[in-house]
């Protein structure tokens, strides 16, 4: 059963106890949202981990010497480059696809995606010391759950920001793939303060969107539509948990020596 916003909708039933049922389905289905990106994460961290850590890390990452005898350590293969491409795939086809797929096929998808996500994070793990990286993903989480608790329980309006974080959000794509060409470390520099501005910021204005969202349609508990739903609103969030670790990590991040 689908809870509606206007209680009149409901003859028999009073504005306290719809407004309770609309709030404990709306906890229920937040709930599910971050379970998933927990999920998500974990899995993440699972394949990025497993990789940098096995013999597995051959088949994404390999010395390679050159013509004048000098060792490159840790150069990417074909394997390693589709990785870092492919969970722009899985995006794309879940954006576009998830009110046509399956509630299987949505959720299947999401977990290849998020183990793509691992495999094109592994390097990683050779670039920073594992010290840096655990301490960067508890700053990360502490920052991240702290934005997405404010815009759940805040009363002000962030969608009046959503274009402003649109436009910044693409500035830190262009600027990043300019930089890969100039190779600046000051621009580098900038562009992770600014991702980590833009990031947090999102992270709020999704959180407000996702609850926003619920009260407006009030997806049914149980049903194909929350179950998707869930799926892909996890997956925004997820993208910017993503996105704020790796812009933290270049700034907080210490290198390996080697």
């Amino acid at each position: 059963m689908a809870f509606s916003p206007d209680y009149r909708t409901y003859p028999g039933a009073s504005a306290a106890s719809t407004a309770a049922a609309l709030d404990a389905g709306l906890r229920a289905y937040m709930l599910r949202v971050f379970n998933w990106m927990t999920s998500g994460l974990l899995l993440t961290g699972i394949v990025a981990y497993g990789i940098a850590n096995t013999p597995l890390k051959e088949a994404f990452y390999r010395d390679v010497v050159t013509p004048n005898g000098v060792v490159v350590h840790n150069q990417p293969t074909i394997l390693a480059i589709a990785a870092i491409f492919a969970p722009l795939a899985f995006v794309l086809v879940l954006s576009i696809g998830v009110n046509k797929l399956s509630r299987p096929a949505v959720q299947t998808l999401y977990w290849a995606f998020c183990a793509a996500m691992g495999a094109s994070m592994t390097s990683i793990f050779m670039v920073y010391t594992g010290d840096s990286i655990v301490r960067v993903f508890f700053i990360t989480a502490a920052t991240f759950a702290a934005t997405s608790a404010y815009g759940y329980v805040t009363k002000s309006d962030l969608s009046r920001f959503g274009s402003f974080l649109m436009m910044g959000l693409f500035g830190v794509i262009i600027a990043s793939v300019v930089n890969i060409f100039i190779g600046s470390s000051a621009m580098q520099f900038i562009i992770s303060i600014v991702g980590v501005l833009v990031f947090t910021g999102l992270t709020a204005y999704d959180t407000q969107r996702i609850k926003a969202d619920y009260i407006q349609y009030s997806y049914a508990e149980g049903s194909e539509v929350a179950a998707k739903r869930s799926v892909f609103d996890a997956l925004n969030l997820y993208l910017n948990f993503i996105n704020l670790f790796m812009l933290l990590l270049q700034l907080l991040g210490n290198r390996n020596n080697n």
